[in-house]
């Protein structure tokens, strides 16, 4: 089966798509000098963006996982716009949990998979 790759950079494509599935590499927010709301909406927008260039959007995620900076700090306003976000009834399966990031200003970082 054909594995279609786009966005391809030196380390990783930020979509592949393979049969109907489509995965995203994690996605960090550009804007590092805002809140984790700021980051997560930004992030999220950046998924929206992603699953639209492969046919797919937030309504066909079957999976999520999500990394936070601080999770003791951030989790409650993370969620808060997960959930302004995900429309009802389309809940995907998903993690949360602390990590040290790739660098000290990214607090949060989402990676989904798709159906599209």
């Amino acid at each position: 089966m054909h594995i279609d790759r786009q966005q391809i950079g030196k380390r990783m494509s930020q979509i592949v798509v393979h049969g109907d599935t489509v995965y995203l590499a994690g996605q960090v927010s550009t804007d590092r000098s805002s809140d984790v709301r700021n980051q997560t909406e930004e992030v999220l927008s950046k998924i929206d963006e992603l699953l639209a260039e492969a046919g797919s959007g937030k309504t066909r995620i079957l999976s999520a996982q999500i990394w936070l900076r601080d999770i003791d700090r951030d989790f409650t306003a993370m969620n808060d716009i997960w959930e302004k976000w995900m429309p009802a009834g389309c809940a995907p399966a998903r993690a949360t949990t602390e990590a040290k990031m790739a660098a000290p200003d990214i607090l949060v970082e989402v990676m989904v998979i798709a159906a599209r």
